[in-house]
C-alpha cells in the first residue's frame, strides 16, 4: 500500500468520524432541546404544586377546622337538647306518680267522710 493510498484510506476514516460527530452533534441538540422541555414541564408542574400545598393550607385546613367546629357545637346542642328530654321524662314520671298518690288520698278522703 502506497503512501497516497494510506492516506486516502485515513481521508475516508475522518471523514466517516466527521459525519459521525455531525449525528452526534445532532442528537446532542435534540437532547438539549428536550431537556429544556423537561425543565419548563417541571418548573410549571413545581408551580402547580406550591398553589396546592397553599390552596390546602390557607383554605381547606381553615374550613375542616370550621366544620369541625360547627360539628362540636352542634354534638353540645343535641347533648343540652337530650338532657332537656331526660329532665322532661323524669318530670313526666313524677308528675304521673303524683297523680296516682293523689288519687289514693282522695279515696281515702272519700271513704272516710
Amino acid at each position: 500500500m502506497t503512501d497516497s493510498e494510506k492516506l486516502d484510506l485515513i481521508l475516508s476514516e475522518v471523514q466517516g468520524m466527521k459525519s459521525d460527530v455531525q449525528g452526534l452533534k445532532s442528537d446532542v441538540q435534540g437532547l438539549k432541546s428536550d431537556v429544556q422541555e423537561l425543565k419548563e414541564r417541571v418548573s410549571n408542574v413545581e408551580t402547580k404544586v406550591t398553589n396546592v400545598e397553599l390552596t390546602l393550607e390557607n383554605e381547606i385546613s381553615v374550613n375542616i377546622k370550621r366544620v369541625a367546629e360547627g360539628h362540636l357545637d352542634l354534638s353540645r346542642n343535641l347533648h343540652d337538647a337530650l338532657k332537656i328530654d331526660g329532665e322532661k321524662e323524669m318530670m313526666a314520671i313524677r308528675l304521673t306518680s303524683l297523680e296516682n298518690e293523689l288519687r289514693r288520698l282522695k279515696q281515702r278522703v272519700d271513704s272516710i267522710a
